[in-house]
């Protein structure tokens, strides 16, 4: 029987993230990430009362769409900077086995994004 990729990779997920950034996260990217995470914050306050407030449906969707957006920017932006640090650093270290782990994980989050 074939093992699932969820487990596959959620043990490489497990293995590889234990320590977690190998450096730490830059400071101008963390502090954007924190900014537009804040904004998001608002925006999902202003969800809850836009239902409180019984607001037109399809406003609320559309804001809801905006969340997501919102939400995959920052997703993006920590992703670009984690194959700029933990990524290039397993691809300069040599170690083929990092190299592999690395890799495997980048794909399977990559993988998550869509579903």
């Amino acid at each position: 029987m074939r093992a699932s990729r969820t487990t596959i990779f959620g043990s490489i997920l497990a293995e590889s993230t234990l320590g977690g950034y190998i450096r730490a996260m830059r400071n101008d990217i963390k502090a954007s990430c924190k900014k537009r995470l804040n904004r998001i914050e608002g925006q999902v306050r202003g969800l809850a009362k836009m239902v409180d407030e019984d607001r037109y449906c399809i406003d609320i969707v559309t804001q809801i769409s905006a969340v997501r957006t919102a939400l995959r920017r920052v997703e993006e932006e920590i992703l670009r900077d984690h194959v700029a640090h933990c990524v290039e650093h397993a691809i300069n270290s040599g170690d083929k086995a990092d190299q592999r782990r690395k890799i495997a994980e980048l794909m399977e989050v990559v993988g998550r994004v869509d579903r």
